[in-house]
């Protein structure tokens, strides 16, 4: 197929009815995570209202591609200024919590590295006062590409391994998802669950109403405060805005069956309270609160996750994502299948530079 790529912007009197249409349509062609969906994005959409930058990537007059772009500044070392496009991101701490992964442009199947450079160049060529593009959460060889392709200088924020249960490989071997795990890591589970079976019968119990499982996810809050933490950056239970987002998610798609709440109960108590993303039969673990226990020998986060996985088998999804972060429990329950990136692609300029003359010096000193 010859590729004959043409790119459009919109900044100004964005038809939002229009988006979404389009969005949703070329989302059918793309096949994207969850976090390119309709779902993340539209609720993103509505609920900052952040102020667009649209590129739309067509090929012989078809939609094939879309970006939503953002400006902000951020000033660093007290001293550098940078203007920066964000994709899907407002540039805004306390919105931006809500952790984007798999991010990228949405693209049709096939083309992601035409429409991705097609994107770089538009934004080269038409537009002068940015500094920095920052891409949070796409996936290391989409950052390679995007580096490629943009010729610009590439900064990597941070790096983190994805982890996963294919659950449909599962099925197909006919195996219990606990006969593949280690032997230690069964023996925990095992024993937990027996200490646990001693309260009374443990099960997990998804709420009844869209009230209910709002009120489900607020009840995750002490538990998510107490194991991360009040501060800037840490619980998004801390944090209104994180908090207005996913009210909206599970107020409009709970019913839809795009967010699912699991409370794993024993004898009625609850010990662990999973809060799940699921789009396209992937479920996506997005957050946790779970029981903090004095004895050790209870691993209520092992346990859950473990029933949680098999529930998800026997109902028929196709992977349990646990996503980014090189967490214990994540390596002992999955398996690594994808690595994540934070990438900044910069202008040449001279202030960038020097930030990376300095950080090659720090660096340099911290390894002496």
């Amino acid at each position: 197929m010859v590729v004959v790529l043409e790119v459009h912007c919109e900044e100004a009197d964005i038809d939002q009815g229009l988006l979404a249409d389009d969005w949703q349509s070329l989302e059918t062609l793309a096949q994207p995570k969850v976090f390119l969906s309709w779902q993340w994005i539209g609720t993103w959409l509505s609920v900052y209202e952040p102020k667009l930058i649209v590129l739309r990537v067509k090929n012989r007059g078809k939609l094939v591609g879309l970006g939503l772009l953002t400006e902000s500044a951020e000033r660093r070392h007290r001293i550098l200024r940078s203007r920066r496009l964000r994709l899907h991101q407002t540039g805004c701490p306390s919105e931006d919590q809500i952790w984007i992964e798999y991010n990228g442009f949405l693209a049709e199947k096939g083309l992601e590295a035409e429409i991705a450079k097609a994107g770089i160049d538009y934004l080269k060529r038409t537009r002068t006062g940015w500094d920095e593009v920052v891409f949070g959460g796409v996936e290391t060889e989409y950052a390679h590409r995007l580096t490629r392709a943009s010729a610009l200088t590439p900064h990597i924020i941070w790096d983190v391994p994805c982890y996963g249960v294919d659950l449909r490989a599962l099925r197909s071997t006919g195996r219990n998802y606990l006969d593949t795990m280690s032997r230690n890591t069964r023996h925990q589970i095992r024993r937990s669950l027996r200490r646990y079976e001693m309260l009374g019968p443990v099960v997990l119990e998804r709420p009844a109403s869209v009230d209910e499982a709002e009120s489900v996810f607020e009840s995750i809050a002490p538990l998510h405060l107490l194991r991360w933490g009040s501060g800037p950056g840490e619980s998004g239970f801390a944090n209104p805005e994180f908090l207005r987002f996913h009210k909206a998610y599970i107020r409009k798609y709970w019913q839809q069956g795009g967010a699912d709440l699991v409370s794993m109960k024993a004898g009625g108590e609850v010990i662990a309270v999973f809060y799940n993303l699921v789009y396209q039969n992937r479920v996506y673990f997005y957050l946790a609160g779970i029981r903090a226990e004095q004895d050790n020998k209870l691993k209520p986060g092992l346990l859950g996750h473990s029933l949680c996985i098999e529930d998800y088998a026997d109902r028929g999804a196709d992977f349990y994502d646990f996503m980014g972060g090189q967490d214990r429990y994540k390596v002992q329950l999955a398996e690594p299948h994808q690595q994540l990136v934070q990438l900044e692609l910069q202008r040449n300029r001279v202030k960038f530079r020097v930030e990376r003359a300095v950080r090659t010096i720090k660096n340099g000193w911290c390894r002496t």
